[in-house]
């Protein structure tokens, strides 16, 4: 309802506004040339009076038939047909109302019938084309910005859902190894057990936490990550050693909820599940410029069909394409014979 008030009274505005202007060029010209008297000041009104009624038909004529909802090539002719329809019948009005009220000029009263007509409709057929050109400028122009918008808004959506899609697929995914680790602990160690499951609890309650936010500081980050490694070095023991590098100045950096921690996973599942011997993982951060750097390394061997084709992976490109667009990066390659790294570059701002 609002809108509508405010497009009904933005029209008025320029209505009034377009019509004062012509009124006042033509006051400009009749003092400059010396021709203002009551006849031409009655003309004018005249004049004004059944172009404000012409052009308000003949924009109600548009809205009846949703003109302007039409292709800009049928658009174009409705223009053109609707300037010279309206014209004409604006210059037959214009002309009676000069004859009957007997305010036609000296200049006037010796033209022809025909003259007359022809002369009131080339003037009136040429204001309509403007009037008609100003109008359909003014909502070409709306209609595109709103176009612009709604494809801004339809393209935030369709984001929020992505990443929505994203998160549901990478909780379940950590719950699933989780709950397989504490499994093999259940009958083998119920005191180590109960010690997986407090920490799977934090990790639950910190996950559920962050997953409202699209970002969260790296420190939040980094007490999920050292939660599930606690897990994990109950189920592996002495086969797995843990070293942090991480930048103190970095830990209120942001960084998507579950990124890090599904990074580790892949370097858990990938790399030290599938040694025979002890292994290792690295987590290191540092600032660079207008950036920061994390990287995950782990003990491991790269393979072409094993890690980088893996959920987790795949939608840590993603979401950092959603999120930051190409000013984020991530990579995941072999860093020498025995360690694989998988690499963040997240903006600052």
């Amino acid at each position: 309802m609002y809108n509508r008030f405010n497009s009904i009274s933005k029209y008025w505005l320029f209505q009034s506004l377009g019509w004062g202007v012509f009124i006042a060029i033509n006051l400009f010209f009749a003092f400059t040339y010396n021709t203002m008297d009551e006849v031409n000041v009655l003309r004018l009104a005249v004049y004004v009076t059944l172009g404000v009624l012409t052009t308000h038909i003949m924009r109600m004529a548009y809205g009846a038939i949703r003109w302007l909802n039409r292709p800009i090539n049928l658009q174009l002719i409705g223009f053109a047909l609707f300037s010279i329809a309206f014209g004409l019948g604006f210059g037959l009005l214009d002309m009676l109302a000069a004859v009957e009220l007997s305010l036609e000029t000296p200049q006037e009263l010796k033209l022809s019938l025909w003259q007359k007509v022809f002369a009131n409709a080339f003037n009136a057929i040429s204001v309509i084309f403007v009037w008609n050109g100003i109008y359909f400028i003014y909502h070409y122009v709306a209609q595109a910005r709103q176009n612009q918008l709604d494809n801004l808004k339809l393209e935030a959506l369709v984001k929020s859902l992505e990443l929505k899609t994203i998160k549901s697929h990478i909780n379940p995914h950590f719950i699933f190894n989780a709950l397989n680790s504490i499994r093999a602990l259940i009958d083998e160690d119920p005191i180590r057990a109960r010690k997986a499951i407090t920490a799977l609890s934090n990790i639950l309650r910190s996950s559920m936490i962050s997953d409202q936010q699209e970002l969260i500081p790296l420190e939040k980050e980094m007490d999920i990550v050292k939660d599930y490694l606690n897990l994990e070095l109950i189920r592996f023991e002495d086969r797995l050693k843990v070293t942090y590098d991480i930048d103190e100045e970095t830990l209120d950096h942001p960084i998507p909820p579950m990124m890090l921690q599904t990074l580790v996973e892949n370097a858990i599942k990938h790399g030290i599940g599938k040694s025979v011997t002890s292994g290792e993982i690295r987590i290191a951060s540092a600032d660079q410029l207008q950036s920061y750097q994390l990287s995950v390394t782990n003990t491991g061997t790269l393979f072409n069909n094993g890690d980088k084709e893996g959920f987790g992976l795949q939608s840590t490109s993603n979401r950092l394409s959603l999120l930051f667009g190409e000013r984020a990066s991530f990579r995941i390659a072999q860093k020498d014979d025995q360690h694989v790294e998988a690499h963040l570059s997240i903006p600052l701002n």
